[in-house]
């Protein structure tokens, strides 16, 4: 579309509403009219986006209902999280930003103009994604969840003996923090067996910290200043002579090199180490050295406070002879029930607040979690479903709330809990828009959006906007996945073997004593918190740690990882070029010889713009194409090296069919479903669930292995979970693997060979296997959540609603 097209466009969608349900004048030519008249202009009813093109948006046009539940689905890759977070709600933040002063801006995320021509009616956004809670080691869900302040509040009140202000309840506050671990739980030392070889001289590098290495300025402190036999091993030392290296701190030394002598006052090399590495604040030192200082540290509980955090006069203060920090340490379920019981009219206010705060953790699913739980723990379901928290007692009305697919990690019982709050929200009058792939979320919605027909290039457009009723007639893989219904293989497999978890007590788990059968896929399955973590992660991987673990954590990576360079396509795709050619593979590298120097191969310019948003331009020198003028003179079949990186993975398998070195490597990748990817996309535009298929690609060619893969489904449609059976069938019919897969999905529960089922529910309440053998068994257990859903989902009799 040329300028003057897309400028008669926008005119034309300026003026004149596309739809027959707004027929008026929109925009300033109505607003005039109305004020010409002196009369008000009406609450708009409805979020207008005209020609969005962000990413692959085909230049689209929707509109949003205002105060309604908007549920955007569509094939993974097709343009959802595009439409809704990078244009929607990028916009909507760029424009409230905007109202701050340029000082306040410089302390907040930047955004950018999005590529679209207009987006009419935005309301203030709350975005609520699925990344991992933070805040370091002093945040857990008592402080991120504002709890923990009012029980502060509560103890400073009502507590016995009084103590003081609600300060001296804090952990993070020098009035209320246990003086020997500073707040933290844990002190952190020296770990004397990964730092010192005692065996060893001081020659022989006796000190194994890198800074204490043979012949540095740190290490002439003990081996070059005469105080110590450099020959001597350590463990013929004296008491008082290994006192004095690792703790002594008197007096001075001379040291030099070079000719160079100098004195510096002495410090024994543990006492250095303290000073320079865990006394120091981490956000001072590089990432490479708080690695380094890792490996020589190790983690205790605090004596003093016995983890708590806490002073002993904070510790010792009771209400209704409860501590605070037995408080804080039960699950969100129990300290309900705790709460109940406080008669206290001199602070019911507080106790009121504070019963229905807790309450709003028990509703969401999240009742197993317990205040003193650290925030770094909580996974990406558990953060965004803490976030929400934070906002149901909100009463702000006509703001507009985005949520990334919240139903992630969530067990079908627990769905209807969401979709409970999700609507709540909608009904205190705001906008409340998410992607979502799970059938129950689009079946609570008002009204639908669906994205596609496919990925990528084959996506972005509107294929369905409507109510879920003419949504399970429309012939999209959405329509198509909401009429059909869940349905067991024809034939399970037989096991090869087994393999044993013996006294699983990790966590929640209850001495369980099991086994997996091996040579078929396997689903371990149960409400979230009931231990499937605990006895994956923490037990079974422990007893067999020849295992395969495929997890979501994105894989090392920076602005300049990609598709083909983390799955090792881009080596082979180099050397065909250079053969091609007849010149060195080093020239087809964007991070070496052929890069374009004004870009350093990036294809793009970072302009920082400090308190204002950072620009990204596409390079003039290389056009965006990453290379110097004599690297794209250089062709394969036609193409140039930054045409191949252009492609998706689908059109490079195409390219490359008869590569027998890239072939197979891109077949992996179009095997698990990332066929829309372009090979020269960042690694870090991959979301969680990318990140974990990816990964999977580079094993598909390994045989007889065992693979654990936690909730491969996540960011999956459901056409696409199709595929991602597919793929596990392959590894274990094809490959003789043994697979074994946490998972919520009741389709995959429904075509694994085998489930092993805990629960019956989270914390506390879980951590028992309640079913183990083949998924048409588990129909007929009694007390699992599973089963109870797993029937309904198969119309097989029972109600999945009852259970909730």
């Amino acid at each position: 579309m040329s300028d003057d097209e897309r400028g008669k466009n926008l005119l034309e969608h300026t003026l004149v509403s596309p739809d027959a349900r707004q027929t008026e004048p929109v925009g300033e030519a109505r607003t005039k009219a109305e004020r010409a008249d002196g009369a008000r202009p009406p609450v708009a009813e409805w979020i207008r986006v005209v020609g969005a093109r962000e990413h692959n948006l085909a230049n689209i046009d929707v509109e949003i209902p205002k105060r309604r539940l908007t549920v955007v689905t569509g094939v993974s890759g097709s343009g959802k999280s595009s439409l809704v977070f990078d244009t929607i709600a990028a916009e909507a933040q760029r424009q409230l930003h905007e109202t701050l002063p340029a000082f306040v801006r410089g302390f907040l995320p930047s955004y950018g103009h999005p590529a679209v021509d207009l987006i009419e009616n935005l309301a203030a956004v709350i975005m609520v994604d699925q990344r991992r809670l933070g805040g370091g080691a002093r945040s857990t869900v008592g402080t991120i969840t504002d709890i923990a302040p009012l029980l502060r509040l509560l103890f400073s009140r009502a507590g016995t003996p009084h103590v003081g202000t609600s300060d001296a309840f804090s952990f993070n506050l020098p009035a209320g923090m246990c003086p020997a671990c500073e707040g933290l739980g844990t002190i952190t030392d020296v770990d004397m067996d990964a730092f010192l070889d005692p065996s060893r001289s001081l020659n022989e590098g006796a000190l194994l910290a890198p800074a204490f290495k043979v012949g540095t300025w740190q290490w002439q402190v003990y081996g070059g200043s005469g105080r110590f036999d450099p020959d001597k091993p350590v463990r013929d030392y004296t008491e008082e002579e290994r006192h004095a290296l690792l703790y002594g701190t008197d007096g001075s030394v001379r040291i030099g090199t070079n000719g160079q002598q100098i004195n510096a006052t002495y410090e024994g090399a543990v006492v250095k180490f303290r000073r320079l590495y865990i006394q120091k604040d981490s956000a001072e030192m590089g990432e490479r050295t708080r690695q380094m200082a890792g490996r020589f540290t190790t983690s205790v509980g605090c004596a003093e406070c016995g983890g708590a955090r806490l002073s002993r006069a904070a510790l010792d203060c009771r209400v209704r002879g409860h501590g605070i920090a037995e408080l804080s340490a039960m699950e969100a379920t129990r300290l309900l029930d705790v709460l109940a019981t406080f008669d206290l009219p001199d602070v019911a206010p507080v106790v009121e607040a504070l019963t229905t705060r807790v309450g709003h953790l028990v509703d969401i699913g999240l009742g197993y979690l317990s205040l003193d739980r650290a925030t770094d723990t909580l996974s990406g379901g558990e953060s965004q479903r803490i976030k929400i928290v934070r906002h149901l007692g909100s009463t702000l009305t006509d703001m507009l709330y985005v949520f990334d697919e919240p139903s992630t990690g969530l067990h079908a019982r627990d769905v209807r809990r969401l979709t409970d709050l999700l609507l709540r929200l909608r009904d205190n009058g705001n906008t409340v828009l998410v992607v979502e792939h799970d059938r129950d979320v689009i079946a609570a919605a008002d009204h639908v959006l669906d994205i596609g027909p496919e990925a990528g290039s084959g996506g972005g457009r509107v294929v369905f906007a409507g109510d879920v009723a003419a949504l399970s007639s429309a012939d999209t893989p959405t329509g198509r996945h909401m009429r059909s219904r869940t349905r067991l293989k024809d034939e399970v497999r037989e096991p090869t073997g087994s393999l044993a978890v013996v006294g699983a007590r990790a966590h929640n788990l209850r001495d369980l004593s099991l086994e997996i059968p091996t040579g078929v896929l396997t689903v371990v399955s149960g409400v979230a918190g009931s231990g499937k973590s605990s006895l994956v992660h923490k037990v079974f991987l422990a007893q067999h740690p020849d295992a395969i673990v495929v997890d979501q954590t994105a894989p090392s990576a920076n602005r300049r990882s990609t598709t083909a360079t983390y799955t090792g396509a881009l080596d082979p795709i180099r050397k065909a070029f250079a053969k091609a050619n007849g010149v060195s593979p080093a020239l087809f590298s964007a991070n070496s010889a052929g890069a374009c120097p004004a870009c350093e191969g990036m294809g793009v310019i970072y302009t920082d713009l400090s308190y204002m948003a950072g620009v990204v331009a596409p390079c003039e020198t290389c056009e965006g194409r990453r290379f110097t003028s004599e690297v794209l003179a250089y062709r394969l079949d036609g193409a140039t090296i930054s045409d191949v990186l252009e492609m998706t993975v689908g059109q490079a398998c195409e390219f490359f069919a008869k590569n027998r070195s890239v072939g197979p490597i891109l077949r992996a990748v179009v095997d698990v479903g990332l066929d829309y990817l372009r090979l020269g996309q960042p690694l870090t535009s991959l979301s969680g669930g990318e990140c974990q298929r990816i990964k999977l690609a580079s094993y598909l060619h390994r045989r007889g292995a065992v693979y654990v893969l936690d909730e491969p489904t996540t960011g999956l449609h459901m056409s696409d979970v199709a595929r991602l059976l597919g793929v596990l069938d392959h590894l274990v019919d094809d490959r003789a693997s043994t697979v074994i897969v946490i998972e919520h999905d009741l389709d995959v529960i429904a075509h694994a060979d085998w489930v092993v089922d805990l629960g019956p529910d989270g914390g506390s309440a879980g951590g028992q296997l309640m079913f183990q053998g083949r998924p048409a068994d588990l129909l007929s257990a009694s007390g699992s959540h599973t089963a109870t859903y797993l029937r309904h989902a198969l119309g097989v009799g029972g109600n999945g609603a009852s259970a909730s």
